[in-house]
């Protein structure tokens, strides 16, 4: 099942290996028995873990790749205008979390945190360890993890004034439920509370307008705020995204359809595009 969490790291770096290799062949087209001696796994091995994770065998994965697929997936509609009363609008919307977005008060953007507690765990998830931060009102930060030290810097930099606590598997609910992509309608909202300027909480709005399996081009999303001639600071602003996938900052490619770099690495953004358009095939009528 797409839903499914992998319990093994190892099976996470497998699927990461598999996929670096395929992207570094693509023009080839590499048969699944190059692939598996490639990993030194047997095919069937190969196919079972790769299906499990992604849906799909690799080769499918991979048409999820291309230039031609992304293009064709950059939505060719003004995208929503979004404040943090919008639930799910549109029927590509049906298959996100409900995500609802509250920006922290001026004060708390200025003060560093003062006053303000933050527990902190890292999760398992689908792509690898995943910092989760939470404050009373929501989740303040999703991080993907190379370094936990790094990770956790990182929150003490950006909250120097916070109280930050380390509850571990605090935030094993959210990490579960962030790559389960079909949600019923009713749900409680996943509730998000960030720290962002003006202009970085409106790009990152934006954002979640942005639907399912779907792209906008750094242009779109400038348009989208009301600064047609921002790209460059809509770029920044996606950037500094604080909160991995729930905010999704990977559904922003280039105009051309190349994917474009990612925070948290340009692997990790092939691995995220390439699992959201195998799920989205998956639901589409045979």
């Amino acid at each position: 099942m797409h839903g499914e969490i992998l319990e093994e790291d190892r099976d996470y770096g497998r699927i990461r290996d598999a996929i670096r290799y395929l992207v570094a062949n693509a023009e080839r087209q590499p048969e699944l028995a190059e692939l598996a001696d490639a990993l030194h796994l047997s095919e069937s091995r190969l196919q079972r873990l790769f299906t499990r994770w992604a849906g799909v065998s690799p080769k499918r994965f991979l048409q999820h790749l291309t230039c031609e697929a992304a293009k064709a997936r950059l939505s060719g509609q003004a995208l929503l205008p979004l404040s943090h009363e919008l639930g799910l609008s549109g029927g590509g919307r049906l298959h996100d979390l409900f995500v609802t977005l509250e920006a922290m008060t001026p004060g708390e953007y200025r003060n560093g945190g003062a006053g303000l507690a933050i527990e902190w765990s890292v999760e398992a998830s689908r792509f690898g360890p995943v910092l989760v931060a939470r404050t009373a009102r929501g989740v303040c930060a999703a991080q993907f993890v190379a370094d936990e030290m790094e990770a956790v810097a990182w929150l003490s930099r950006r909250w120097p004034k916070a109280a930050l606590r380390h509850v571990p598997g605090g935030g094993a609910a959210v990490a579960a439920a962030m790559f389960e992509p079909l949600r019923a309608d009713g749900q409680t909202p996943l509730a998000l509370r960030v720290q962002g300027s003006n202009f970085q909480i409106q790009v990152w709005r934006a954002l979640l307008s942005i639907p399912y399996g779907g792209f906008a081009s750094y242009g779109q999303i400038a348009a989208a705020v009301g600064r047609p001639r921002a790209a460059r600071a809509v770029g920044s602003a996606v950037g500094a995204n604080p909160v991995a996938w729930l905010i999704p900052c990977h559904r922003v490619i280039r105009a051309e359809g190349a994917l474009g770099e990612y925070r948290w690495g340009a692997e990790r953004k092939v691995e995220l595009i390439g699992w959201e358009g195998a799920v989205m095939a998956g639901l589409q009528p045979a």
